[in-house]
């Protein structure tokens, strides 16, 4: 039996979806790419939706949208992937990183409000793994700079804190629906905001510059980053159907967490007081204690037919390219730790209870 890490769904409905587009011959921007936006900013409670090409895509316009620009400061965390931080360096901005928490994987608000200098125009906190964090406690002014948060929700959809749905913490709230993701389409991207303004910013920037009212006429510098009808119709498709397979991820983590409880040196993911987490990924922590080392388990998993995956091995600021902003080992020193034990088991709405019995039932032979 090969248990895998993800297993997108595509099923009739997308199919019909995509050959439905295929006939109509406007397969790039158009009525799906809208009916999407509509959609999407209806389920999250949100104003306005702009889709985009990917997650990345939608950082990159959103840090456009809130002015971001030479000379600012952007604080994130080290404990991602690239996509949060490269949008950063390409508007020409600094990245300012910030230590993680150790229980959650979430930014630590506290090294947050150490980093802030009056050169701070925003913070991207990253919903990790799926379970949103209180970002709206973070830090809105420094002295008379005003700091706008843009989150980073791409792992978290359909995630809740209290009342909100996951994007709607800051000024703009950023998803990917990458094909591994709890909804997807392949390759795409959406935006959220409460703001008209930062919306209207951010289509012009995915669209060239180009004034969204006269065609040909460029306010400011833009990229292509247009979604396609193609990919948007399977992105509605997938909408529909989020709540109930989220619903399945929590099933399924609940019983990893079961199952999985009380072995030694392993530390489950767990959710925070008045979230629900999205349980993008099942991430665990492979400590000293444990029989075997991460990489070990990983190996021993992998020979009994059940993947798992590593996020995130190295912390961004031990990279080439941030080393060279000046960053060094021991920054960062709950990040670096962190990425050393962090596992990720199978949580997918698609496994079968017989499925997580074998992963379980692995780990626990491994342990022994």
């Amino acid at each position: 039996m090969n248990i895998s890490m993800a297993q997108p769904t595509i099923g009739s409905k997308e199919i019909g979806a995509v050959m439905k587009v295929l006939k109509s011959g406007q397969i790039t921007q158009g009525g799906e790419v809208a009916a999407l936006e509509e959609e999407f900013a209806r389920y999250c409670g949100a104003r306005c939706a702009v889709a985009v090409s990917s997650g990345t895509a939608a950082i990159h316009a959103g840090l456009y949208a809130l002015g971001v620009g030479p000379g600012d400061e952007v604080i994130t965390s080290p404990f991602t992937f690239v996509a949060t931080a490269n949008p950063v360096l390409l508007m020409g901005a600094k990245v300012v990183f910030a230590d993680i928490e150790e229980d959650s994987f979430l930014i630590d608000s506290h090294d947050v409000a150490k980093k802030i200098s009056g050169n701070t125009k925003a913070i991207i906190p990253v919903d990790l793994f799926g379970q949103m964090g209180g970002w709206h406690t973070l830090p809105k002014r420094s002295g008379k700079q005003k700091i706008h948060i843009l989150e980073d929700a791409c792992q978290a959809v359909g995630a809740t804190y209290g009342q909100k749905k996951a994007g709607m913490l800051g000024q703009i709230g950023v998803f990917s629906f990458y094909a591994t993701k709890n909804m997807m389409c392949g390759e795409g991207g959406m935006a959220i905001t409460n703001s008209r303004a930062l919306a209207e910013r951010m289509r012009q920037f995915r669209h060239h510059g180009q004034d969204q009212q006269h065609r040909y006429i460029y306010r400011d510098v833009g990229l292509n980053l247009r979604m396609l009808d193609l990919t948007a119709a399977i992105a509605r498709v997938q909408l529909r159907q989020l709540d109930r397979w989220n619903k399945r991820r929590l099933r399924n983590a609940q019983i990893l967490q079961k199952g999985l409880a009380g072995i030694p040196g392993l530390v489950l993911p767990s959710s925070l007081p008045h979230r629900i987490h999205a349980w993008h990924q099942f991430t665990i922590r492979v400590t000293p204690q444990f029989s075997k080392t991460r990489d070990e388990l990983m190996t021993l998993l992998g020979k009994a037919g059940v993947a798992s995956s590593i996020f995130y091995p190295k912390p961004l600021h031990l990279h080439p390219h941030f080393l060279a902003l000046g960053y060094k080992r021991g920054d960062f020193p709950v990040a670096e730790r962190v990425s050393q034990e962090v596992l990720s088991l199978p949580v997918h709405p698609a496994l079968s209870l017989r499925q997580l019995k074998t992963i379980m039932a692995a780990i626990k032979k491994i342990s022994s």
